[in-house]
């Protein structure tokens, strides 16, 4: 008798079910003609068809209040919708659910994430075999949000999603393959899986594929393969392919040199406020390329970028501001600007601090710290700061004076085409000093230094 009337009761749901279904279909399909009226009767309808649907236990319609709900920015209403239709098996609500939980933001809500109701709702959902919700779960353990951290697990709901078409379960695979996380590092595989969601449209994938064909990584080098995923990324707004494509055209790799392409797609990423392509766009008006030369202009660029933490425009920034370019000269600012780029690993920021102790401008005064920042430059292969500290051994300035150490950093720096350095090279030969004296020698390198000079010009 239980199950005959089990039986019924079903039938009766399914029935009001299609009842409901087949009535809004007859509602959408009429009064067709009227406008904005009749726009606002169809909602009121539809929203009466929902509740209606709701109060029968129809999943699809609890799904369909919260979908209705949310969009209202009714959270508390929408969340209990989503709540109801999820615990009876509803797919759409229990994805709903992950990312409301997992990304409030983007649904634009200002709260606060719930990464372990997200994993629970994720989860469900992948056990009706949702690539999306695979996906998503994989980026919960790849993040460690919601569950512990575990790029094997990651890997494992990447691969499900990824088998199943998943173009962005696809993408984030090949990075595991990339990075060498939760896989084996492999470049040919991580190729492999950029490659198969480039080929579906998604952006970061044609990215991260442009950009192995760029590297040589898991194919062979190619520019101009490089070239046709960034652009393809780059149309479809991705700001880092943007700006990569510009510097293809600026360097003229893949693409015939063209500085004023290079502006183009420099700007447009940084419509998108990409703090390297701010970096790049005021490099141009630094020094004119693609566009008239303007201090101001590349001024505001780098600055924009500085203020990002781009080390690269915090250092063109100090920069402006040490030679007084598109600012007012001033050397304390240099300094601040400086610090922060050398403090980030910038060679070319920590030799130019380096500078400004050595010369006491922006700063108190002080070989020592000179030599400190040369060295930390010198451990990237620069060589001006190999030539600085040349300098500083030959006149025992923040080091014991030494001849010897003098040469060799001299040299090193001159083998790296420092024209400054092979001048003292020669001069250190022609006087004997840390090296066995030659004239022959000596002539040598002040010829090669002439050469140098002529080739910077």
């Amino acid at each position: 008798m239980n199950q005959t009337n089990k039986r019924l009761n079903g039938t009766f749901l399914v029935s009001v079910s299609l009842l409901i279904v087949f009535c809004f279909n007859v509602f959408c399909c009429s009064g067709c003609s009227n406008s904005e009226t009749n726009t606002e009767n169809k909602k009121e309808d539809y929203s009466w068809f929902l509740h209606i649907g709701a109060a029968f236990g129809n999943a699809w319609c609890m799904y369909g209040l919260g979908a209705t709900y949310l969009s209202e920015k009714r959270i508390g209403e929408a969340e209990y919708w989503f709540l109801q239709a999820a615990e009876r098996g509803s797919l759409e609500a229990q994805q709903a659910l992950g990312g409301f939980y997992f990304s409030p933001s983007a649904y634009g809500l200002n709260l606060e994430p719930r990464y372990p109701e997200a994993v629970k709702w994720f989860r469900k959902a992948t056990e009706q075999g949702n690539a999306d919700a695979q996906c998503a779960l994989g980026v919960c353990y790849h993040k460690g949000k919601g569950v512990e951290q575990s790029y094997t697990e990651a890997v494992k709901w990447f691969r499900k999603a990824a088998e199943q078409g998943d173009a962005a379960a696809q993408h984030n695979l090949g990075h595991c393959y990339y990075e060498g996380k939760g896989v084996e590092q492999s470049y040919a595989e991580a190729v492999k899986w950029f490659r198969k969601a480039a080929e579906q449209g998604h952006d970061w994938a044609q990215y991260n594929l442009g950009y192995c064909y760029y590297e040589g990584k898991g194919v062979k080098q190619s520019y101009a393969e490089a070239v046709k995923w960034f652009r393809k990324a780059a149309e479809q707004g991705n700001a880092d392919a943007q700006n990569k494509l510009g510097v293809c055209y600026y360097e003229g790799k893949g693409v015939k040199q063209s500085y004023t392409e290079a502006v183009k797609w420099y700007r447009k990423a940084t419509e998108q406020g990409h703090a390297s392509a701010q970096y790049n766009l005021g490099n141009c008006y630094y020094s004119g390329k693609g566009v008239e030369q303007f201090y101001t202009e590349a001024a505001k660029w780098f600055r924009k970028a500085a203020e990002q933490g781009d080390a690269d425009g915090q250092n063109k920034l100090g920069i402006c501001y040490y030679e007084g370019k598109g600012v007012e000269q001033s050397y304390t600012e240099a300094v601040k600007w400086y610090r922060k780029a050398a403090e980030q690993g910038n060679a070319d920021a920590q030799n130019k601090l380096g500078v400004c102790y050595y010369e006491g401008k922006g700063v108190k005064q002080s070989y020592t710290e000179a030599v400190k920042w040369f060295r930390k430059a010198i451990e990237q292969g620069n060589a001006w700061a190999q030539y600085n500290l040349g300098y500083c051994y030959g006149s025992g300035k923040g080091v014991k004076q030494s001849y010897t150490e003098a040469v060799k950093w001299y040299r090193k720096a001159a083998e790296l085409g420092n024209a400054n350095a092979m001048t003292e090279l020669a001069m250190c030969f022609e006087k004997g000093l840390g090296v066995a004296q030659s004239a022959d020698v000596a002539a040598a390198w002040r010829a090669m230094a002439e050469q140098a000079k002529a080739e910077e010009k």
